[in-house]
Order: structure tokens, then sequence, then C-alpha cells
């Protein structure tokens, strides 16, 4: 089987080729929301598969998961039988993805510009990987998901 990653850029960038041309196709409004939702599919598909090829998986193609699952919830509509489509299962998703609370985030911002790059980049990690929550916080039940999501609104205005 052909590995796929970084040090594989022609697979890689087939990959990436796919990827982008299904999302296009699934924001195209002038096809129909069942042809939409299969293009989102398969962008879905190959972003991770994208994302397998890393041992601990791509913050980018993680963040790219997570913004057109918010985009389809947005604009499709929700689907409580499809994880990929359900809210709840997003924002599940999505609590789990960053490495640091909070409140945590929120003390190593205050003096960001003095921490090492790598502190930095896990930073800025952090602010990619919640920067779809204001759209999304929109579609979660109250309850454990909604309210754990919520400080991650406000701490990622604070991060660089």
């Amino acid at each position: 089987m052909a590995r796929f990653g970084p040090g594989h850029t022609t697979d890689w960038s087939q990959l990436e080729s796919v990827r982008v041309v299904a999302q296009h196709h699934a924001y195209d409004s002038s096809q129909s929301r069942d042809a939409r939702q299969r293009w989102a599919e398969l962008s879905l598909l190959v972003n991770r598969r994208m994302r397998s090829t890393v041992p601990e998986g791509s913050a980018r193609e993680l963040q790219q998961d997570f913004m057109l699952r918010t985009w389809v919830i947005d604009h499709l509509g929700p689907q409580n039988d499809n994880s990929a489509w359900n809210p709840q299962a997003l924002g599940a998703d999505t609590l789990v993805a960053p490495k640091l609370s909070p409140s945590d985030a929120v003390a190593l911002a205050d003096n960001w510009r003095d921490l090492p790059i790598e502190e930095i980049r896990e930073l800025r990690r952090h602010k990619n990987l919640t920067a779809h929550l204001e759209r999304l916080i929109t579609h979660l039940r109250p309850g454990p998901t909604h309210d754990r999501l919520l400080p991650w609104i406000e701490t990622r205005q604070l991060l660089p």
C-alpha cells in the first residue's frame, strides 16, 4: 500500500487536490443538497486519510475536518444519525483535540511573546482547532458538551 504524508509529496498533493475539489463542490449552491453532502463526505474521507498518515494526526487536517463538518451542519442541516453531521458528536470530537485546558491556554497566552516557539505553535494549534466553535455552539443542546466548549470561545480570542 502506498504511504501518504509529508515525505511523499506527490501522493500527498494528489490527496490534497481531491480534498479541495470535493470541498469546492460541497460549497457549490447550484448542486442539490444530497450531492453537496456526498461531496462533503468525500472531502472528509480524503482529509481523514491524509490525517491518518501522520502518527499524531495533523492539526491542519483536524481543523479542516471540524470546519467542514460545522459548515455542513450550518448550511445543509444537522443529522443526528450521522456522526459527521451531528453537532453533539462534533462537540465531543472538539473536546478531545486540545492538549491544554482553556485556563492553561489563557495562562500561557498571557506572556506568549516570551514563550519558546514550540509553545507559541501549540497555542496557535489550539486557536485553530477551536475556530469553528462560535458557529457550532448554536447547534449544541444545553448540557456538558456545550458548557465545556463555551470557555474555548473566549479563550481563543486571547491566543496568538
